[in-house]
């Protein structure tokens, strides 16, 4: 019998991410696909905010608030809240 692959996601994480609800709905629009791209492209914009305003260069500037934009997927539109600084 032909031993099976181990997942890249442990069952255990992929199932707190599903919260009940069937593995086809993760991937409909507004699903849990597009709550993770939310959140990783939000994660990589605020990573990137603090490397920038970790440089000596930004003496002064500070975090000022977030605006939205909406942003096209291979599954439709999501709105992220993008930070902004204040120069």
């Amino acid at each position: 019998m032909p031993r099976r692959k181990e997942p890249a996601i442990p069952a255990d994480l992929l199932d707190q991410l599903l919260a009940g609800s069937d593995a086809a709905s993760a991937l409909q629009q507004g699903g849990l696909l597009d709550s993770l791209k939310k959140a990783l492209a939000e994660r990589a914009l605020n990573a990137e905010m603090d490397y920038h305003l970790g440089d000596a260069s930004q003496v002064g500037n500070s975090r000022n608030g977030y605006g939205r934009k909406t942003v096209v997927t291979e599954t439709g539109k999501i709105e992220i809240e993008v930070p902004r600084d204040r120069r």
